[in-house]
């Protein structure tokens, strides 16, 4: 890796532990600046404006994590149902990258940036139709395979379980407590065991 290329990764990893603590509206480029210890010309030299760098956050920090822990995830289940369960678990409780307190990145800059910004929309909805277009697929899978109740909607399943997830989310974020993934997980297993023929 460069040194250019080094500063610029750089940039983008201390931006995004700002915007996933305070959120990306109250953080300034100069405290960007100040913590990664580059001068405002190389941050401009990198990128252009604050938004310039926020989608590059999210293009080159949210969503390949995202990736890992949603896509890669459900795509190597034996198991299609009990590797949502998993999925979501590891999410909740196991996920390094993701703090409970500050809530799930994608989420809150959806809240925050897409009623404003139609490219932050863009790039957050091509994750979230990467994880919703996923889950669909392991439902479809499941059925093919004979295992599940007819008449299941697996487009309908995929948002009940990316919308609870990002419900749980917030709750625990909002109360500072993890107890909530529990009874939600809990809840979240008998509603996948329900699917099943």
């Amino acid at each position: 890796m460069t040194k250019a290329s080094n500063t610029r990764l750089t940039i983008l990893q201390k931006a995004f532990n700002l915007i996933y603590k305070k959120g990306y509206q109250t953080t300034s480029i100069d405290e960007i600046i100040a913590t990664t210890n580059v001068t405002k010309g190389a941050f401009y030299y990198h990128f252009k404006t604050k938004d310039e760098m926020g989608i590059a956050v999210i293009k080159e920090i949210v969503k390949p994590a995202m990736h890992n822990s949603l896509i890669t995830h459900l795509e190597n289940a034996t198991k299609p149902l009990e590797g949502i369960y998993l999925m979501t678990k590891s999410l909740l409780l196991e996920n390094s990258f993701l703090k409970f307190e500050y809530g799930c990145p994608a989420s809150n800059l959806s809240q925050e940036m897409a009623p404003w910004n139609t490219e932050f929309s863009t790039v957050l909805n091509e994750i979230t139709l990467e994880w919703l277009t996923t889950i669909e697929n392991v439902i479809k899978k499941e059925m093919a395979n004979g295992t599940l109740k007819s008449g299941i909607k697996p487009k309908q399943v995929a948002y009940f379980v990316i919308s609870g997830y990002w419900g749980i989310r917030n709750f625990g974020k909002i109360t500072n407590n993890i107890d909530c993934y529990h009874s939600y997980l809990q809840e979240l297993k008998l509603y996948l065991e329900s699917l099943n023929s």
